[in-house]
């Protein structure tokens, strides 16, 4: 665990001010940098001494054997892994013949800085050499978000106390070996030696080129380096390369006050069809294109490139300073993670770190998803065209399961189902309508048309199918989805869990009215209209079990009726449950790992009465112990829903501090991307109120904990809305775009250009606060 004020307080800024070997794990997920497309962990420039290294880029993965003791048909035959490619970052210096390395010699001064503005890492070292040398060291690192191929690197090197002889290294290196460090959870990744063969090491006067493919899986992968330096005349320069290894060397002797500058711009492309001399001409024209731009150029568009971002999707807090800085670094690692992914999936980890072999997850759809549509509309588009792109892949699935339609995997990096644990994995059909839900939300909010044509429709058409085989509709009338795991998995293979069954209904409504309004293209689908009446009387039938006695929902059939775990005789050393108890145990008590049917709660507010939500809060506080990160972000927009907004608020910062803090003491493996979405979900859904549920944008807004002012900015229909709210005020402020309505507490408004419309916000009532399990109450925020 992150010990409080290791990272200083600063709305704009991650600072570490001095190095700690064993957070070295973590601080390698929190600084790391990414685009979507190339991710760099944040490993130390020498390399050494380093917790995990890591270089990705997104859907590069090697197969892995999915073992069985017992085997059986529709397993699935083969598992995916992110790999470590060619890692593009190592530069190495060598000060009078004695190697720069921390553990070595006396380390006077260590910062390192991630400017969220920027979009760059900058590290600051004073080192005096076992000789007693002194040296200082900057180095500044990007991932470009302009240049989706392009990563660079400025590293400079100042004498202190006297002339000294320099050497820097420059590397490129494949094959690097992987972390020593043992590890049991289950949500780490799996580990393999040396996965990259060489295909091709070249070299020219200030740089290299190695090509490189997988073993398994057939990618052929392009990592090339070049650089500009500046320093003394007097420098030699030399480069050599191997089948694994290239190294660009820098000497010469440089006076006290002077600087050695080298600039490395690193270039990375992929392909599984592309030849060895198309990668090469494409990784070599990446590299024309930073040399044009050099590194001011490349600098000064990552600075453009997040103004913009920032000033549609910014949220500033008055009164929380901590989650101030929070909530900026989430969005900042949330940007990261889809900006240039471009039709690829956005794994659960970004490209931060291998914990869950860099698979994705439903945690995209749910969590991440509704934040981009908000912030950043097009990143969220080319995510759902890469569910697009594998729709004959959840095609071939859903018929080896003798269903129709879709059936999407549970987890994946390429669209082949990789959970080897089917009550978890095949059995979480949700993840289908998650998908669904996701296309409808995007197709609303943007009136894409062009999208809906090429995407959306056939979406939510082939996963409307699958329900349609996978359900029931009883002589009732009533439609039944049974034997499925819902998002909670503590619990599985239950029947009509409702979380399942409302975004189902969802999902059938979505695809009839797509299929009306876009009759052409869902004609081409062969959908007719007698197929989308039985989806509209599906959903009209669809089965919410409720629990009479005790007016709550059960989570699924029969779910209240079952024992409820024994929280009080449960050691806290054996959270999470799942690494100290059986699933058989598990499954068949009253015990929820993350927010399930409170999560329907949220995303299907409009079948609850608001009775019902704090009935069903309240519940379901008592059984949720958050072993999983997805479960506070949810549990604060509802609480705040049903006005326990000191709660909200307490769950807004687990959810927003999840990284920074190692709450989940597994960060090392990558940063919880969907957690820190959900950070910008407990502010906007949660304490601002949106919904978009209804025809158009809902607020239901008020402040909570200690804030004084909340604002922030979202992108709907193309116009970029910013709502601020006082402790008796909103306003809604319209600062570019044609006039739109909008509902403030049920009231619609009209808001218009350079009109703001200011709202009362209304009192909230002191109600007594939910009990959590011993010991699994969030930590209080004031």
């Amino acid at each position: 665990m992150i010990p409080p004020g290791y990272f200083p307080v600063e709305p704009w800024a991650v600072r570490e001010p001095k190095l700690d070997l064993n957070l070295l794990g973590q601080t390698e997920s929190i600084f790391a940098l990414s685009n979507g497309h190339i991710g760099w962990r944040a490993n130390l420039d020498e390399g050494e001494p380093h917790d995990m290294s890591g270089s990705y880029l997104n859907a590069v993965y090697e197969e892995v054997p999915l073992p069985y003791a017992e085997t059986a048909y529709g397993y699935p035959e083969a598992g995916q892994t992110m790999i470590n490619v060619t890692n593009g970052k190592i530069i190495r210096l060598l000060v009078n013949d004695e190697p720069f390395d921390i553990r070595y010699g006396a380390l006077l001064h260590h910062e390192r800085v991630l400017d969220l503005k920027t979009g760059m890492l900058q590290r600051t070292v004073e080192w005096e050499s076992p000789a007693h040398r002194r040296v200082r060291v900057r180095s500044i690192r990007m991932v470009s978000l302009v240049h989706r191929a392009l990563a660079a690197v400025l590293y400079e090197v100042e004498p202190i106390d006297g002339d000294a002889d320099l050497v820097v290294q420059s590397e490129l290196v494949a094959n690097e070996p992987v972390s020593g460090r043992i590890n049991d959870d289950p949500r780490s990744a799996t580990s393999i030696e040396s996965p990259l063969e060489s295909e091709l090491s070249d070299t020219s006067d200030r740089g290299a080129v190695l090509i490189h493919s997988t073993k398994r899986s057939k990618l052929r992968v392009a990592a090339a380096m070049e650089h500009v330096v500046r320093g003394p005349r007097s420098l030699e320069t030399r480069c050599e390369c191997f089948a694994d290894n290239a190294r660009f060397t820098v000497a010469g002797t440089v006076e006290p006050g002077k600087r050695l500058t080298i600039v490395k711009f690193v270039a990375y492309g992929w392909s599984s069809l592309r030849s060895v001399p198309a990668l090469r001409a494409q990784v070599d024209g990446a590299l024309a294109s930073a040399r044009e731009h050099g590194w001011d150029g490349l600098a000064e568009a990552q600075r453009k490139y997040l103004a913009d971002f920032w000033s549609r999707s910014d949220v500033e807090l008055k009164g929380d300073d901590e989650v101030q800085q929070a909530i900026h670094f989430a969005m900042f690692h949330v940007l990261q993670s889809a900006a240039r992914a471009e039709q690829r999936a956005i794994p659960a980890k970004g490209l931060t770190g291998t914990g869950y072999d860099g698979h994705a997850f439903w945690d995209t759809e749910t969590f991440v998803l509704p934040v981009l549509t908000y912030t950043a509309p097009d990143a969220a588009a080319d995510a759902l065209r890469w569910r697009h792109m594998i729709v004959p892949k959840a095609q071939e699935r859903a018929r080896q399961l003798n269903l129709r339609g879709t059936a999407f995997p549970w987890r994946t990096i390429t669209g082949q189902e990789c959970s080897a644990y089917w009550p978890a994995g095949t059995a979480a059909f949700h993840i289908n309508a998650d998908i669904a839900d996701a296309t409808i939300r995007q197709m609303w909010a943007t009136q894409d048309d062009e999208f809906a044509h090429e995407v959306g429709v056939e979406l939510l058409v082939e996963t409307a199918r699958l329900w349609m085989s996978l359900g029931c509709l009883d002589p009732d009338g009533r439609f039944h989805i049974d034997g499925v795991t819902g998002p909670d998995e503590y619990s599985a293979l239950a029947d009509n869990n409702v979380y399942t069954n409302l975004m189902a209904q969802r999902n059938l409504r979505g695809a009839a009215d797509a299929a009306e309004r876009y009759g052409e293209r869902a004609g081409h689908l062969g959908v007719t209209g007698e197929e989308v009446g039985r989806w509209r009387a599906a959903a009209d039938g669809i089965v919410v079990p409720y629990d009479e006695k005790l007016r709550v929902h059960p989570q699924s059939d029969n779910f209240t009726r079952h024992a409820t775990w024994d929280f009080a005789g449960t050691p806290p050393e054996t959270y999470p449950l799942l690494l100290h108890y059986p699933y058989f145990q598990l499954y068949r008590k009253q015990v929820v790992k993350q927010s399930d049917l409170v999560l329907a709660l949220h995303l299907r507010g409009d079948a609850f009465t608001p009775e019902e939500k704090l009935r069903d809060f309240d519940y379901y506080e008592g059984l949720t112990v958050r072993d999983s990160s997805l479960s506070a972000c949810t549990q604060a927009v509802m609480a705040a829903e049903v006005n326990h907004l000191d709660l909200a608020y307490d769950y807004l910062g687990e959810a927003a501090l999840m990284d920074l803090g190692d709450l989940e003491h597994n960060t090392r493996d990558g940063v919880h991307i969907a957690s820190l979405a959900g950070a910008w979900l407990a502010i906007v859904a949660g304490l601002g109120g949106m919904r978009d549920q209804r025809d158009v944008l809902c607020f239901a807004p008020h402040l909570a904990g200690p804030l004084r002012r909340l604002r922030f900015a979202m992108i709907w229909r193309g116009r970029r809305l910013r709502v601020e709210v006082g402790a008796e005020t909103a306003t809604y402020e319209l600062l570019d775009g044609e006039a739109m309505d909008l509902y403030h507490e049920g009231q619609r408004v009209t808001v218009k250009p350079g009109q703001p419309v200011i709202m009362p916000v209304r009192e909230v009532p002191d109600l007594p606060r939910p009990h959590q399990p011993p010991g699994r109450a969030p930590r209080r925020r004031h």
